[in-house]
């Protein structure tokens, strides 16, 4: 990853009275799949339709692999993929049909294999209302990847899908990374964000209030590790042990478990301490906040941390 593919810079978006977002800049890197995460509201759907060409900033500027997105729509349309939160399907129309249509309208075959590979094989001739929720959803996503965007814009792409369907779509965005493809995953997923992407924005009442991977934004929080710990004779059992950094314990399942501001010092007395009793080791756990923690901590507070 190198090159910006979307520059972001003061960006600004209204409607009317009401400021959606408010001058945020930031860059995305070719080959990146960057979370773009917040509360609703918070500005995450007006900056992916602006950045689509669907709406007109009302202040500074974007960049989408170089281009305008308000001035130059037709040269963009067949550089980025787009899933959004509706499908906006006719509901007579069958999936072939949808693939045939987007296929052509990007001048490229019509990629049936993924049909196939996102489980509506035996649904390619159903019309678009007679599919569930989740079969509607899949068709929106295979639609949006069938000619290899240079840039991928996904709103909520997992919301309804069943748990198979889920690991194919993340399947598809990591090879869809490998080969170059930029991603921008808009979602309140804080799992599948922690888990794809290589780097979130957290918007808040459209300002950006944390910016960076999602091991820099966990790291920088003030919540507590959880360290799990058992051994073979339970010499860790008696409660009243103080241990360095450690403001709680519970005894869980045959675990004590500690939960610490300070990883390190809390760590390396627990061994100390489990040696000195000749004691054995089973099993040790180590859970950072997860960036969903983050994610409250933040938003709650609703300034950078």
């Amino acid at each position: 990853m190198s090159d910006p593919v979307i520059e972001i810079k003061d960006f600004r978006k209204t409607y009317a009275d009401f400021v959606a977002v408010n001058c945020i800049s930031f860059d995305v890197k070719q080959g990146e799949i960057f979370g773009l995460l917040g509360p609703n509201g918070a500005g995450k759907t007006s900056t992916l339709e602006c950045l689509e060409g669907l709406r007109t900033p009302n202040g500074g500027s974007l960049r989408v692999a170089g281009i305008d997105p308000a001035k130059e729509p037709r040269k963009l349309r067949n550089l980025i993929g787009v899933q959004l939160q509706s499908a906006g399907l006719p509901e007579s129309i069958t999936p072939d049909e949808a693939m045939s249509f987007f296929c052509a309208y990007h001048d490229v075959a019509p990629r049936f294999d993924l049909l196939e590979r996102l489980g509506l094989a035996d649904k390619r001739n159903d019309q678009f209302y007679e599919l569930s929720a989740g079969q509607q959803r899949r068709l929106v996503l295979a639609l949006a990847v069938a000619h290899n965007p240079q840039v991928l814009f996904l709103d909520e792409p997992t919301a309804g899908l069943d748990v198979a369907t889920r690991a194919e779509l993340h399947s598809m965005m990591r090879e869809l990374q490998t080969s170059g493809t930029t991603v921008i995953l808009a979602t309140h997923d804080m799992a599948e964000a922690e888990q794809m992407s290589d780097r979130v924005a957290i918007l808040l009442q459209g300002r950006i209030v944390s910016i960076g991977t999602p091991m820099e934004i966990t790291a920088t929080g003030a919540g507590l590790t959880k360290i799990s710990v058992r051994t073979q004779d339970g010499s860790l059992s008696v409660s009243d042990i103080p241990f360095s950094a450690v403001s709680q314990h519970t005894f869980k399942d045959d675990y004590n478990v500690y939960f610490s501001s300070d990883i390190g010092p809390t760590l390396s007395a627990l061994i100390t301490h489990i040696e000195a009793q000749r004691d054995m080791l089973i099993d040790l756990r180590v859970e950072r906040p997860s960036l969903e923690d983050r994610f409250i901590e933040i938003t709650k507070t609703g300034v950078p941390q």
